[in-house]
């Protein structure tokens, strides 16, 4: 198969979707792979490694739509790339459909068959791709919530730790999964006074084993979501549904019982986020105010971090992707129960039930058209 990979064109976007290591396994198994000119260089990866693993450079990326059966990403594409797509090309990288009507059906008006990492599912419900993302993005949530707790940001001017003789910051994080475990890790290792809050009881118990006495662990109610973030100096959104919207948790309407300079870090806003007001933003323009609250909302954290992100992330799409390269994504499907789930979208078709739920569309299991 003829694999091509591409420079993320998304604002300060670095990660790659394939590192020369990559590059070097799909080649010993006889595939032949084009990366578009530097498209590693800003996470440390040059064209000649590339080419020493066995790549050839492209400088155009026309030229490597125009030429792949598979494109391997790492963000979703951008209203420029739509035109570039040729029906029935596989498209593998993080999708996040559910959040974006345009994208999806400018993919199913080209006929493209849909593979995203954050929805390929293995059966004990861990999600492979997404999580070393969940992990890095979970951790520098608390750490870009500290900074911009910082008053020349508009902040509190709250420090987390404290000091002897001041009260630590509170942070509540909202979603207990692998998001919320590492923005736990991180805070509690700041000294912060944390709370974490799920509906999932048996995670709070889990939660509960791992940290003990250094958290607190609440039910996700209503009511100890309005309690929480009225005391907290840092909220973390960190829900998921896995290839859905995330719901919406924390109204506008909340955020007048907030602290005036306290910071919202709404992890989950590429599916849409969880705080109501919270919208994308960039790396260059991280954060907005409304209600004397401060939003952060970027939605490519991990890329902020692009060496450890490409690594972590390549290690775990690597496998699957050779799997579809060297049988194809109909038999790599009907193989692997992960790499189906994966399937959002197949030559016109929804095939993913929250993707479909989202925007109300047709939904189509995907065994019946394989």
């Amino acid at each position: 198969m003829i694999v091509g990979c591409l420079k993320e064109i998304k604002t300060h976007e670095y990660r790659v979707g394939l590192t020369p290591s990559d590059v070097k396994s799909y080649v010993a198994r006889g595939h032949k792979v084009l990366i578009q000119k530097n498209a590693g260089a800003a996470a440390g990866f040059d064209d000649e490694g590339y080419i020493s693993a066995g790549a050839s450079i492209i400088a155009n990326r026309e030229e490597i739509y125009s030429l792949s059966e598979m494109i391997v990403k790492v963000k979703e594409p951008l209203p420029e790339e739509y035109p570039l797509f040729k029906e029935n090309q596989i498209l593998y990288t993080y999708l996040h459909l559910a959040a974006d009507k345009k994208l999806t059906t400018a993919l199913q008006e080209k006929g493209i068959k849909g593979v995203a990492y954050e929805t390929i599912e293995k059966d004990d419900g861990q999600l492979p791709c997404l999580k070393p993302m969940s992990e890095i993005a979970g951790r520098l949530s608390v750490q870009e919530g500290a900074k911009y707790l910082e008053k020349t940001f508009g902040g509190r001017g709250v420090l987390l730790g404290g000091v002897p003789g001041v009260s630590r910051g509170k942070v509540a994080i909202i979603g207990g999964g692998v998001v919320g475990t590492n923005a736990c890790k991180i805070a509690t290792g700041m000294g912060a006074d944390v709370t974490i809050l799920d509906i999932n009881a048996d995670r709070l118990a889990y939660l509960d084993d791992i940290f003990g006495s250094r958290i607190t662990t609440l039910y996700s109610t209503d009511a100890n979501i309005e309690k929480t973030i009225q005391e907290c100096d840092l909220l973390i959104g960190a829900v998921l549904l896995p290839g859905a919207k995330a719901p919406t948790l924390v109204k506008r309407e909340h955020l007048n019982t907030m602290k005036k300079g306290a910071v919202i870090v709404d992890v989950a806003v590429d599916q849409g986020g969880c705080v109501e007001t919270i919208k994308p933003t960039t790396h260059d323009n991280p954060v907005y105010i409304i209600d004397d609250v401060v939003h952060y909302g970027v939605a490519n954290m991990p890329g902020a971090v692009a060496l450890s992100s490409t690594i972590a992330l390549t290690s775990t799409t690597l496998p699957y992707g050779l799997m579809i390269a060297g049988m194809g994504l109909e038999a790599a499907a009907r193989k692997s129960k992960a790499i189906y789930k994966g399937v959002n979208l197949y030559k016109g078709k929804c095939t993913y039930e929250n993707v479909a739920k989202a925007f109300d569309m047709e939904y189509t299991e995907l065994l019946a058209l394989i």
